[in-house]
């Protein structure tokens, strides 16, 4: 997981979103890591079950947070972003964020 964080880096124009999947929840943040600060997170602790879900780590939540991330980052006028997955695999639940964050926009 280090060696690919050392590759991947992030700026203000361009940050690094970084994901984190708990057993429960899926955490995403925009960083800008010239400065060392978050610009954007998010999590599915918004979704929590017996709200707007069954369950808050369905593909279907992850897809709604990679929607929101987008356009909270198209409103702050990011066009493109790195996309840090971490060590996981790129399916489920982190493929569907991506999909969510390209269906507003966001390139990488």
């Amino acid at each position: 997981m280090k060696k690919r964080r050392n590759r991947v880096w992030g700026t203000k124009n361009r940050p690094r979103v970084s994901i984190y999947k708990s057993n429960r929840y899926l955490y995403v943040q925009l960083i800008d890591d010239l400065q060392g600060k978050t610009m954007i997170s998010i999590s599915s602790l918004k979704f929590k079950e017996g709200k707007t879900c069954t369950n808050a780590k369905s593909v279907e939540i992850a897809e709604k947070i990679g929607k929101i991330i987008g356009k909270e980052a198209k409103e702050r006028g990011i066009e493109q972003v790195v996309f840090d997955r971490g060590s996981y695999p790129y399916h489920g639940r982190v493929k569907a964020l991506a999909e969510g964050m390209r269906k507003q926009g966001l390139k990488f």
